[in-house]
């Protein structure tokens, strides 16, 4: 039986695990300080342990060997004909402290296992620590609403009906530029990354498709002649 562990990680498993980093930071600042983080990755089980966050749980840092439990779950995939799921567990540290906890495998090339992330919440982290880390003190200071569309004619459709009532309110921009300046926005909140945008809105605004690109290369130029007023 091939191990799970065999083979020395290639570049496109490293890079894999570069991005996994990236995503972790990003879930730990969404989860807040309760959870801790870990990255393992196989190609060095004595010092496994490539990324941490809020280490400060379990004392560890990068370079920290590979734990009992993931050896164990490395095992047991070996024995699961290739049946690569997730675990989630209930476990304790040495001081006692319960701990709920999942580890994913990582697949790299070849569908090797190349890494484990782990997650692990203290049940004794202040509650007070875990709200904060949900809940926003003031939830009236909280200005940005998302719209879960449930596809992108709905989203185009949104997007453009919100910058088309904040445009037609601004009595600064001259009738002549509305739709210019309703393009602008768009286009600096992306939609027209999506499919068929510049045709849905053309026919929204009631203009051609022609004088929709025309003031999207006004607009490009605009954004790129200030790509250096950006502060550093």
């Amino acid at each position: 039986m091939t191990s799970a562990v065999t083979n020395k990680n290639t570049s496109t498993d490293n890079d894999i695990l570069e991005a996994m980093k990236v995503i972790m930071d990003g879930l730990g600042d969404f989860l807040g300080s309760g959870c801790e983080i870990v990255l393992h990755s196989l190609d060095n089980l004595e010092e496994s342990v490539v990324k941490i966050v809020h280490g400060f749980h379990s004392g560890r840092e990068v370079g920290a060997p590979i734990t009992d439990l993931a050896l164990a779950m490395l095992s047991r995939i070996e024995k699961s004909n290739g049946n690569k799921n997730h675990m989630v567990y209930f476990n304790k540290n040495k001081n006692g402290v319960l701990i709920k906890s999942t580890t994913i495998p990582i697949i790299g090339e070849g569908k090797r296992i190349i890494g484990l992330i782990c997650f692990n919440f203290f049940t004794d982290a202040p509650i007070s620590s875990l709200l904060n880390g949900m809940v926003p003190a003031d939830s009236n200071g909280v200005g940005t609403t998302e719209f879960f569309a449930e596809s992108t004619d709905a989203l185009i459709a949104e997007m453009l009906e919100k910058t088309k009532v904040r445009v037609y309110k601004d009595s600064s921009i001259s009738t002549s530029n509305k739709n210019k300046e309703i393009i602008a926005i768009l286009y600096e909140k992306g939609i027209f990354n999506l499919k068929d945008a510049v045709v849905k809105v053309a026919e929204n605004l009631n203009i051609s498709k022609n004088t929709v690109y025309l003031h999207l290369r006004s607009a490009n130029n605009f954004s790129a002649s200030h790509e250096n007023d950006k502060p550093l």
